[in-house]
């Protein structure tokens, strides 16, 4: 149920046209439950559906420019989830998401990375 896949390049595209730059491209995306990790050539955009429905969303744009670093915890024998750590700019308390067990941890992380320092 927590599990991240991969989403349809052609549908992020679509749901996304109305936020993305003219010159913006989107180059992956991870669905998590109802939440969303879409990498773009430009940003990060973490969507955060929230309430029953999920009607209310928040976009978190996150340049690749001010990301100063990441880090990934796996999950262990007994915490069975994920946590993907974000710092941005010279903000001492990163920016958690929690990654649910089966989520593509190394996907996630090597394409932040690939993002990151291209």
């Amino acid at each position: 149920m927590g599990d991240a896949s991969e989403v349809d390049l052609e549908q992020l595209e679509e749901e996304l046209q109305a936020i993305t730059a003219d010159n913006e491209a989107i180059q992956m995306g991870y669905k998590v439950f109802r939440d969303m990790f879409v990498f773009t050539n430009k940003r990060l955009i973490l969507i955060d559906k929230q309430g029953v429905t999920g009607k209310k969303v928040e976009y978190l744009s996150i340049p690749y420019k001010s990301i100063a670093k990441f880090a990934v915890e796996t999950a262990g024998s007994f915490d069975t989830d994920s946590e993907l750590k974000i710092w941005i700019g010279s903000d001492p308390s990163p920016l958690v998401k929690e990654l649910k067990r089966g989520t593509d941890v190394v996907g996630i992380q090597k394409t932040l990375a690939n993002s990151m320092f291209s």
